[in-house]
């Protein structure tokens, strides 16, 4: 990686919720059409937070939770795609993995679609074992009342 104007920020203030939206938007299909509102409970929420820009513009992007022992959990690693296969991303991960809350935790968990094979290279291993999954309750409640709703309209 040769990108000398690079600048990885670990300090949420930072975040132009703005661009981050827009990052999203052209750079994951999982997270398109976030809302402003909802990103800043996200990064409020989550730590550590790391950012990337390129002088003003923001490139690189992820986020974790963590108890800062047991486990941690990546979120939202996205990379702008003209900085993809250049080594950022790889960077990234790292920068989020080293930072002091994340550095000591037993187990770290990621959730990807597509990019096993970038993982793997980072270490992380695939995991067969751990593929539960809850809903929001407030989905579940809706869910249920819709099926209510069908099934007393005798569908």
């Amino acid at each position: 990686m040769n990108y000398p104007q690079l600048q990885f920020s670990d300090r949420k203030s930072e975040i132009d919720l703005c661009q981050l939206q827009e990052l999203f938007n052209i750079s994951a299909f999982w997270a398109k059409e976030r809302s402003l509102e909802d990103l800043g409970i996200a990064i409020a929420n989550s730590d550590p937070v790391i950012s990337v820009s390129d002088g003003n513009r923001l490139i690189g992007f992820a986020r974790a939770t963590s108890d800062g022992i047991y486990r941690a959990t990546i979120w939202d690693v996205v990379i702008h795609p003209e900085y993809r296969g250049s080594g950022v991303g790889s960077n990234l991960v790292q920068t989020v993995l080293s930072h002091p809350r994340m550095k000591w935790v037993e187990r770290i968990y990621l959730m990807t679609t597509h990019q096993q094979e970038f993982y793997e290279k980072i270490g992380f291993q695939p995991n067969t074992t751990t593929t539960m999954v809850l809903c929001s309750q407030a989905n579940i409640d809706a869910l249920s009342a819709t099926e209510q709703l069908q099934k007393s309209l005798g569908g």
